[in-house]
């Protein structure tokens, strides 16, 4: 398996945008309340649900440098978890920072990285790819010929496995 940050909107411009421009207010409401429910039945109790949408290519690029440290997974989780449980901005210098340092990252390398055309460029791959192969939403999973989108219960992914040829677990 191999994960590959993608953005999912990158019309968002630095600082972000209310997520109103996105969603209208009753249907924001709605999607809320299937979130934390969803989230809850992973035994996640405080998810937060922030009002605006980062825009998330400056923290792609530096994950693709963390990628290249051996550090994708430990920086992704640490990334996921400051922005979704404790509310941390990922466009903030100061909370990318601390991302970086949390996993054990060269702090100002991983900041250079968030500006560095190399890897600007390598999040601008990965989303002519994502588009390519008919990405629409995240997470996105491809299993066999299968593409499963969206937050899904573990049900769904399972039979993707084994319609995909993968043996059900005894």
């Amino acid at each position: 398996m191999s994960w590959r940050g993608f953005e999912l909107h990158p019309e968002t411009p630095p600082g972000g945008m209310p997520l109103t421009r996105l969603f209208p207010v009753d249907r924001m409401k709605r999607m809320r309340e299937h979130l934390k429910g969803f989230a809850a039945e992973f035994g996640v109790k405080d998810m937060g649900q922030p009002d605006r949408l980062s825009n998330t290519r400056r923290v792609l690029a530096m994950a693709e440098y963390a990628r290249d440290q051996g550090k994708l997974d430990a920086f992704r989780t640490a990334a996921m978890e400051a922005h979704w449980q404790r509310g941390k901005d990922l466009e903030d210098e100061q909370d990318l920072r601390g991302v970086a340092e949390t996993v054990g990252l060269d702090v100002e390398a991983a900041v250079r990285a968030g500006t560095d055309p190399a890897f600007l460029a390598r999040v601008d791959e990965i989303r002519r790819e994502a588009n390519e192969r008919g990405v629409s939403g995240i997470p996105t999973f491809f299993i066999g010929e299968q593409l499963v989108v969206g937050c899904q219960p573990y049900e769904q992914l399972a039979g993707a496995a084994v319609r995909a040829g993968a043996a059900r677990r005894a």
